[in-house]
């Protein structure tokens, strides 16, 4: 494993992070605690050491899960990353459903904080993140002093933002004021070979103001990790059906996306990756990037993502082809025509 830190700060990640949200809700398919958390050990044996969860994944209990999975000595080791901003506490709504009342009152943040430590069993979070804040919370003078008397105080190291739910290009402009004007560390954003639409635009003014950028949903929902076909459904439960309740949903998901996996040939098999660690080098080619966090769900491709970080880097001829590809929305359009060589 290879490692990055948050920029101006002492926080280090592993450059392939653990989404825990995978593992502490169920719509990856995973119902066994058990299984959970041996997929958590094993990936500390592989040498991620960055675990990123929210307080609402569960109501705390993506949280409590990681203080079952580590011992005291593997917590000093590991970076935790969690989320705060949804009003768990007093809203009856399914979070599995909609999204919950927010609340930035410097008042409940400070409940929430504690209430997370609680439930990790620990001293201090590594990474605070506001979840899915708009423009207006992020403009709130009271909510970043109360973070960064927070930190002062020891009860967090940084804090950011993790933007969505869904990507938006709004959020190119949220995390444009996030990185230019507050004390955060990194911003957390969807970004991959298909989605670029958030993190383009920002990555410049991230680096020139020595900020950090996350990176969710790497493989796209799993259209970047080479399983799905045009015929694949999934388990009920399983969050992706929403893109397939109609015919036109899955045109417009799968069906299209796949296609625009079939052009990326030339970055995988061809190249000594898969095409899933292809996915993961593509994210790590951003040097204001700290981490990848993919959406782990068994060990077999817990292994393969963790060893995507030894696989051949990008080439900048390989990253111009790429380019190129989402300029013209991979040439999906039978007008359209690539051109003949970008090398």
């Amino acid at each position: 494993m290879k490692y990055r830190n948050f920029p101006g700060t002492d926080i280090r990640a592993s450059e392939v992070g653990f989404g825990v949200w995978t593992v502490a809700t169920t719509w990856w398919g995973i119902t066994d605690r058990h299984v959970a958390i041996a997929l958590l050990r094993r990936a500390y044996d592989l040498g991620i050491t960055f675990y990123d969860t929210a307080d609402t994944y569960e109501d705390g209990g993506a949280e409590t899960i990681l203080a079952e999975a580590f011992t005291p000595e593997q917590r000093r080791e590991i970076t935790i990353a969690t989320k705060f901003g949804y009003d768990i506490y007093n809203s009856a709504a399914d979070p599995n459903q909609r999204e919950r009342p927010q609340n930035w009152e410097p008042s409940y943040v400070r409940f929430a904080v504690e209430k997370s430590l609680q439930r990790l069993q620990s001293d201090r979070i590594d990474f605070y993140q506001m979840h899915n804040p708009r423009i207006e919370a992020l403009r709130r003078d009271d909510l970043l002093a109360t973070l960064e008397a927070l930190k002062q105080e020891g009860k967090i190291r940084a804090y950011g933002a993790a933007l969505g739910p869904a990507i938006d290009e709004r959020q190119a402009d949220e995390s444009r004021y996030i990185i230019e004007n507050t004390g955060l560390a990194a911003v957390q954003i969807i970004y991959n070979l298909l989605e670029q639409q958030v993190g383009s635009p920002i990555f410049e003014t991230a680096r020139a103001h020595g900020k950090g950028v996350l990176a969710r949903v790497p493989h796209a929902s799993g259209l970047l990790e080479g399983n799905l076909n045009t015929e694949t459904t999934f388990a009920p439960g399983d969050h992706r059906n929403w893109r397939m309740t109609t015919n036109e949903k899955k045109r417009l998901w799968l069906d299209r996306g796949l296609r625009k996996v079939e052009k990326l040939g030339f970055i995988a098999e061809e190249a000594g990756r898969t095409i899933s660690q292809a996915a993961v080098q593509f994210i790590l080619s951003e040097p204001s990037m700290v981490s990848v966090l993919p959406n782990i769900y068994d060990a077999p491709q817990l292994e393969m993502l963790a060893r995507s970080v030894d696989t051949p880097p990008l080439s900048p001829s390989e990253l111009r082809q790429i380019s190129d590809l989402h300029a013209h929305d991979y040439y999906l359009d039978p007008q359209a025509a690539p051109p003949a060589n970008l090398a």
